[in-house]
């Protein structure tokens, strides 16, 4: 396994411990017992409650180049040049564009599972979770995914908790 894909797994796994935690703290309702799942089948399956759960996790970066600079990958004079062009554009529209590429993307994946939920951390520190709150109403859902229940992970350590996007 390449050192990308090894990350990849790692961020997946991290995401899906501390949503579970956060869930759990939430509504009483034990999460436990995480495991990789491979291609065709979500990111990670837990129990809820005595109830297997499947979880698919995506990040919400922003853009690509907002991506490699949380990452902390090198960048370069082009990547530089495309944030500094990111700069007119209103955060809340850019938090929005990605959350809506985001759901349109996982909405065309098929999965085999019976009840999957997506989770989606928002990894970019420009945004909060006041900003996500105040967006989620301009949120366009696909009408057709395969997702039991959406949840949103308000930032990298969770320390601003979890909202529910759908239903």
């Amino acid at each position: 396994m390449n050192r990308s894909m090894q990350e990849k797994i790692e961020l997946e796994h991290e995401a899906a411990k501390l949503f579970m935690r956060l869930y759990e703290q939430k509504t009483g309702i034990p999460m436990r017992h995480i495991w990789h799942n491979e291609p065709k089948k979500p990111d990670v399956s837990c129990y809820l409650g005595d109830r297997r759960l499947d979880l698919e996790i995506a990040h919400l970066y922003g853009s690509e180049e907002e991506a490699q600079l949380i990452l902390g990958r090198k960048v370069s004079i082009r990547t530089l040049e495309a944030l500094h062009r990111l700069i007119t554009v209103p955060v809340g529209d850019r938090l929005l564009n990605a959350l809506n590429a985001i759901l349109a993307s996982k909405a065309e994946k098929s999965y085999h599972s019976d009840r999957v939920w997506l989770v989606l951390r928002n990894a970019n520190p420009l945004w909060s979770r006041e900003e996500l709150e105040d967006n989620l109403h301009r949120v366009t859902l696909p009408e057709s995914h395969p997702f039991e229940q959406i949840w949103v992970v308000g930032d990298m350590e969770g320390k601003s908790g979890i909202l529910r996007l759908f239903p």
